[in-house]
Formats: structure tokens, C-alpha cells, sequence
């Protein structure tokens, strides 16, 4: 039986999700940490990749991405705490939805699966826990290749132009939020539709098919809440470039990192990649033209050459 997001229930509780692209891929859940239990899609072999989505999606903006790779590389996509096919409890969001506690899943994850020193790709708050994960535990990465947000924004932030852009980390802080969106599936779609049409490059516009998927995930009742945990824990973008301060050299995040920087994100003008090294010890900094916000969704061939590169294979 094939439920609304797209799963078919096989026998012995196994789950298979068909995509677009024709393919199928298995849905497994992960051990719990501190309670919580990530679903995850998992293809190829190769060396281990693992890919963080963003807000507001889920693992399934690595759809074309995946495919392009894992001839390659072992894939691993996870939904992140709080988000998708994952657990979503009513905790307090600084304990469990942070970038340090979405970063423990992670690890997790990777422990488990038993990966051999993956690369981890992330966009948005997946580039947020990715980064995390790189001060945290070093020794269990191989390398990042990564998007916005990126440390250094500082008080630019604070300008009139950026707090135009920055509006729903502040709205996500009042009970107003759940009460307008959550659970309303109307409400939902149009609510993700003005971000991924707004964030969004000149050459990209949300399918009917995505929007309706994401919709299908976010209007769950309380899934909306969960996904809004993040910003609700401090971890958004406003209140962490205010706190960030540059490291001493020798605090620099050491793994190799590679930065994708869309040129019409409109939340992370491309200005505000100027001090990558004041926080990457070994950064390399790309401009991605004509691309908007959702990298991987929008140019999924240079995200893919991205991480071939990083894992040391064979990019078609």
C-alpha cells in the first residue's frame, strides 16, 4: 500500500519510496539519540557521503543530486530531528532541536552506518549542523562542502535590507506561528511557497509535485512546530551571527572545506563571503551564478561535482 509521501509498505515492515527519477530507494530509521530516531534513504556504494537538507524541506532536496553520485559514493540522506520521517518530540527546543543536538543525530548516524570518514553536504541549517559537526568531531569527517550560512556575517546582519529577509526567525519565536500554520495544509502551502519562490533563483520556480510533497510533510499536526524548533533554540542565523566571533588560528575549522555561494540568495548577499578564512583553516570559496538559495535543488550537477571532488572520485 502506497501511503501519501510516496512510500510503499513491503512485506517484514520494510518501506521502498519510488522517485521520479524511477528509482527506488529504502527508508530506515537510525538508532535513537537522546530519543530521537532519524529516517534516512540510503544508495550506491563507495565512499560515504551524508547530506543535510534545509528549511523548509527534507531529505528529499538531494532528489537530484543522489542519483548523479552514487555510481560513486554511499549516499546517505537523512530527514534531521523534528523534520520529515523522523521522531518530532514536544521538547525544549535548546536541548533538542540546536545545532549541537541536531549534530549528535548525525553522529550518530555515522556511527551506526559504520562510514569510513564521510563528506558532509549541507545548505541552510544543514550547512549550520554540518559546520557543527566539523568542530565537534573533526576526526570522524572527511571533508564539508557547504552553502549559506556561513560564519562572519557579523552585524551586517542587522542592516535594514537583511532584517527585511530575516522576519520569520522572529515571527517563528511566537506561539502566533503554530496557531496560523500548523496542521492547516492551506496555510502551509503558502507559506512554503513565498519562501521557496522568493529565496529561490531567476531560473527556478517550485513544481506543483514539490510543493505538494513538502505540504504533505510540514501539515501534519505539530510537524510545522517541530520544524520551527530550530529557530526557537537560538540557532537561526539572526542570533548566530551576532555571537560569532573569529577563532584564534589555531581554532579554525581544520577540515577541508568547500563553499558554495549561490549569487542571488537573497538572504546571503554574496558580499558576505569575505571572511571565510577568519574561520576555515583550509576553505575554497566558489560562486555558483544564476543559482538562488536551494543549491542542491537548483543546480544539482555543481553540488554533485562538489562532493565527487571532496570524496576523491570519478564525477560523470
Amino acid at each position: 500500500m502506497e501511503s501519501a509521501a510516496g512510500l510503499v509498505n513491503m512485506p517484514g515492515g520494510d518501506r521502498v519510496r519510488a522517485t521520479s527519477h524511477g528509482d527506488t530507494y529504502s527508508v530506515e530509521k537510525a538508532l535513537p539519540v537522546d530519543g530521537f530516531r532519524l529516517a534516512y534513504e540510503r544508495s550506491g556504494d563507495g565512499p560515504a557521503v551524508v547530506l543535510l537538507h534545509g528549511w523548509p524541506g527534507d531529505h528529499t532536496d538531494y532528489r537530484d543530486v543522489a542519483p548523479l553520485i552514487s555510481s560513486s559514493v554511499d549516499v546517505v540522506v537523512p530527514d534531521l530531528r523534528g523534520f520529515g520521517e523522523s521522531d518530532k518530540h514536544r521538547s525544549d527546543p535548546a536541548g533538542a532541536y540546536s545545532a549541537d543536538a541536531q549534530a549528535r543525530s548525525v553522529v550518530g548516524l555515522i556511527e551506526q552506518l559504520r562510514l569510513d570518514h564521510p563528506v558532509i553536504g549541507g545548505y541552510d541549517i544543514g550547512s549550520r549542523i554540518a559546520q557543527t559537526l566539523a568542530r565537534i568531531r573533526p576526526d570522524l569527517i572527511r571533508a564539508l562542502v557547504v552553502s549559506p550560512p556561513l560564519p562572519g556575517i557579523g552585524t551586517r546582519i542587522l542592516t535594514a535590507q537583511a532584517q527585511q529577509e530575516f522576519w520569520y526567525q522572529s515571527f517563528h519565536q511566537l506561539n502566533l506561528a503554530q496557531q496560523l500554520i500548523d496542521g492547516r495544509p492551506p496555510a502551509v502551502r503558502a507559506y512554503l511557497r513565498h519562501f521557496w519562490s522568493h529565496w529561490s533563483g531567476p531560473g527556478y520556480e517550485v513544481t506543483d509535485d514539490r510543493l505538494d510533497h513538502l505540504v504533505s510533510v510540514y501539515a501534519e499536526p505539530g510537524a510545522f512546530t517541530a520544524s520551527i524548533g530550530w529557530y526557537r533554540a537560538g540557532a537561526g542565523a539572526v542570533a548566530r551571527s551576532l555571537a560569532e566571533q573569529p577563532p584564534q588560528p589555531g581554532d579554525r575549522i581544520a577540515v577541508s572545506t568547500t563553499v558554495l555561494w549561490p549569487e542571488h540568495d537573497p538572504l546571503f548577499p554574496t558580499g558576505w563571503s569575505d571572511r571565510i578564512d577568519d574561520f576555515f583553516a583550509n576553505g575554497r570559496l566558489r560562486y555558483l551564478a544564476g543559482v538562488g538559495h536551494f543549491t542542491p535543488v537548483e543546480c544539482p550537477h555543481e553540488f554533485a561535482e562538489a562532493l565527487a571532488v571532496a570524496a576523491d572520485v570519478p564525477f560523470p
